[in-house]
């Protein structure tokens, strides 16, 4: 009996070193775990994402760093290569299945974390325009122009030109004008320009201009160029549909022509 007592306190000795590193490795990994969280928690917060992600991200990278602990600490008593090594090779066959909705995952992350765009905006990504309406992890939904609801999975957002349109504080309208050929071109530049700042939105710099294009087959066309404010909340229709109106009432007011296609029919008598 004493012989039994006097191994078993020579063993807990040898391992008692292992014993208090491990509890240390774990006790610092729950630390850290905390830590990092934490700062990530707040790190999302400060750039909007929502709840749901963030609770997601927090929580995944704090049970993350965690089970890495308690990995190192059972390292201290016995291998678990061999262990670890049948996780991987399963680890990889299920990511392998599953590549698809993990890159959409990845993606999703890198959305909120980067934020190209936020709840609301006006953009244009994958051939697609439209309002954001939520942002997930794995897939990113948006009300187009047209009133369509679209989900586009988050991979194919990253991997294409992301177009925001709310964030600019700016933005160019484009619209053509047709004039007759025996228009005064500077006469028509000069009432075009007067009508167009009476826009709602209409900014002054950069100055707009008429620019003349082309020869068309009725019409000298041109192109009238301005910007609007974009927190003025108007539209790119509102601004197209309110321009044209103004310059229309103008050019009429002037007694400029705008003319439309027309088409001489000579008729032969056979007779």
């Amino acid at each position: 009996m004493e012989n039994w007592f006097r191994d078993l306190l020579d063993n807990v000795a040898a391992w008692l070193p292992n014993i208090l590193i491990a509890l240390l490795i774990l006790v610092g990994s729950i630390l850290l775990a905390r830590l990092l969280s934490t700062l990530l928690d707040r790190t999302l917060k400060r750039h909007k994402a929502s709840p749901e992600a963030s609770l997601l991200l927090t929580r995944t990278t704090l049970w993350a760093i965690i089970i890495i602990g308690i990995i190192t600490a059972l390292q201290r008593f016995f291998d678990i290569t061999a262990f670890l090594a049948g996780l991987g090779i399963l680890g990889f066959t299920i990511g392998f299945a599953l590549q698809n909705i993990m890159q959409n995952f990845a993606s999703g992350i890198i959305l909120l974390i980067q934020q190209p765009f936020n709840i609301g905006d006006a953009v244009e990504v994958s051939d697609y325009g439209g309002t954001v309406l939520v942002i997930n992890l794995r897939t990113t939904e948006l009300r187009t122009w047209d009133g369509r609801i679209v989900i586009i999975p988050n991979a194919e957002i990253i991997g294409n030109v992301i177009v925001n349109h709310t964030r600019a504080d700016r933005r160019r309208i484009e619209v053509p004008v047709g004039v007759g050929y025996g228009t005064d071109l500077n006469q028509a530049r000069e009432v075009i320009l007067k009508a167009i700042p009476a826009l709602p939105g209409f900014i002054t710099e950069p100055a707009p201009m008429v620019v003349a294009d082309t020869f068309a087959e009725s019409a000298v066309n041109l192109t009238v160029y301005f910007w609007i404010d974009n927190t003025s909340h108007i539209g790119l229709f509102e601004a197209k549909d309110g321009a044209m109106r103004l310059i229309k009432a103008a050019l009429d007011g002037a007694r400029i022509d705008l003319p439309f296609p027309t088409r001489t029919i000579y008729m032969h008598d056979q007779a």
